[in-house]
């Protein structure tokens, strides 16, 4: 018990510093999604268990100052009454599954609901962490910085022999694998604890960067921004994730179809922008990256499964094992990956035994929550999803419905992808379901400002009320 001591300290001080601002605390979650990986690989190796949770104590601080110590505005959670509704719904069928005998123990279960809703609330939080759609691009801009340092830390990997420190897993695991194409490179990994949250975090800084690169910006930040894409064309190869390479395409001509639908002038403007840019990132990565390309294209040849059967699958695999529990499942958190160390730590018995094999992210929902579960958790992202668009078609400043497309886009790119154990993609999922009620309160903003500058010269202000109706 004295050992723990020690441990709880440093959770009670994360807690204490990250109440102190619910805004910058979930500024900082994002960061620690970037940076985790490196503390857990390099820095404290001996204390990555810890640090895998770090974020999650400093979104709980959050909370806390949210909910429990300061106003907050309730109106949030009335005005969109059908995702208040469903997440109530699926949550208490969860909490039923968290309990479920199959576990072995409900503290699997207590992990299971945290992979599931901790980070739900971020759909009411993120609407009111910005005041103007500036202050979005500017946080979206440095955000997107971090790619820089990031990216490079992969090309350095990538050029390096299997065995550097630089190629390793958390936990002390070996190094990544090598691309089964006789060229002796490793799939990359950056500051990531593994290949898997890297592609997440490329995918989704080129979700923000399409919008961003689409708006003026000064000379610096065009650089910059060019810099930032050239880094994901070449870096994306260098992971050898197919899923990557695909979801990036379906990404950028989703936005770009759904662009030239509602707005054939903001196209326009934005497919001369991004024309240059597309020049030398295709350039940079033919040329200065070839090695990467041709490790990526090797991998693809010689791969053993269908990349159709890998979209289709996940579809069809929920009802092929419906019949295993009835309308039951095995419990919440039944097939997280760490279960085995939580078992051992906590010295729990082992739950029932799940007789087929499971790797996408429907089939792991349906053997944990069933039939019932399942179509709720799913009808949740369907819900989320239509209100996307419903948001995409009813805005009309450009960079707010740009950015809005690119969001709605990957959402529907990445539906089938893991994300309830892929710790990267649930921060990153959330946060951008949490555009649905901020975007149209800062073109709400913006039209103010706007009407506020015209009468300001007849010396009308026009009224804005302290609490916005979203």
């Amino acid at each position: 018990m004295s050992n723990l001591i020690p441990l709880f300290v440093v959770i009670g001080l994360v807690l204490l510093f990250s109440a102190q601002d619910w805004r910058r605390s979930i500024q900082a979650v994002l960061v620690l999604v970037v940076l985790e990986g490196a503390l857990r690989k390099w820095v404290l190796p001996q204390a990555s268990q810890v640090i895998y949770f770090l974020k999650d104590f400093v979104l709980i601080g959050a909370y806390i100052r949210y909910f429990l110590l300061s106003s907050t505005q309730i109106q949030l959670f009335t005005k969109k009454s059908s995702i208040l509704l469903l997440v109530g719904c699926t949550a208490f069928w969860a909490g039923v599954q968290a309990l479920n005998p199959s576990l072995g123990s409900p503290i699997i279960g207590l992990f299971g609901i945290k992979s599931y809703f901790l980070y739900v609330p971020l759909i009411w939080l993120v609407p009111q962490m910005f005041e103007t759609e500036e202050a979005l691009y500017r946080f979206i801009r440095s955000y997107l910085l971090l790619l820089i340092p990031v990216g490079l830390l992969a090309i350095v990997q990538f050029f390096s022999p299997p065995t550097s420190p630089l190629n390793v897993y958390a936990w002390g695991e070996e190094g990544p694998a090598v691309v089964s194409s006789g060229l002796n490179t490793v799939r990359v990994t950056g500051t990531f604890s593994y290949l898997t949250g890297y592609s997440t975090y490329l995918l989704a800084c080129l979700c923000l960067l399409l919008p961003v690169i689409s708006r003026p910006q000064s000379r610096l930040w065009q650089v910059l921004t060019l810099t930032e894409g050239a880094l994901i064309a070449a870096t994306s190869f260098m992971t050898g994730s197919r899923g990557l390479v695909l979801g990036s395409v379906l990404l950028i001509t989703g936005y770009g179809l759904l662009l030239a639908l509602t707005s054939f002038s903001s196209f326009f403007s934005s497919t001369r922008k991004l024309f240059l840019p597309a020049i030398i990132s295709f350039l940079v990565v033919s040329q200065g990256t070839q090695l990467a390309f041709n490790s990526f294209w090797k991998r693809v040849e010689t791969a053993n499964d269908n990349v159709v059967d890998r979209i289709i699958n996940p579809f069809l695999q929920p009802f092929k094992i419906f019949h295993l529990k009835g309308l039951d499942g095995y419990g919440l958190g039944a097939t997280f990956q760490a279960n085995g160390i939580i078992r051992r730590a906590f010295q729990l018995p082992p739950g029932e035994v799940i007789p087929v094999y499971y790797e996408n992210e429907m089939g792991r929902i349906a053997l944990e929550v069933g039939p019932i579960g399942f179509f709720l958790w799913y009808g949740l992202r369907l819900l989320l999803l239509a209100t996307l668009f419903q948001v995409c078609l009813k805005l009309r400043h450009p960079f707010l419905r740009q950015l809005a497309i690119s969001i709605f886009v990957y959402q529907g790119v990445t539906f089938i992808s893991q994300m309830v154990y892929n710790h990267t993609a649930n921060v990153y999922h959330w946060f951008f379901y949490g555009f649905i009620l901020l975007l149209p309160h800062l073109e709400r903003v913006e039209q103010w400002q706007q009407a506020q500058q015209t009468n300001s010269m007849y010396g009308y202000q026009p009224h804005l009320s302290s609490t916005p109706n979203w």
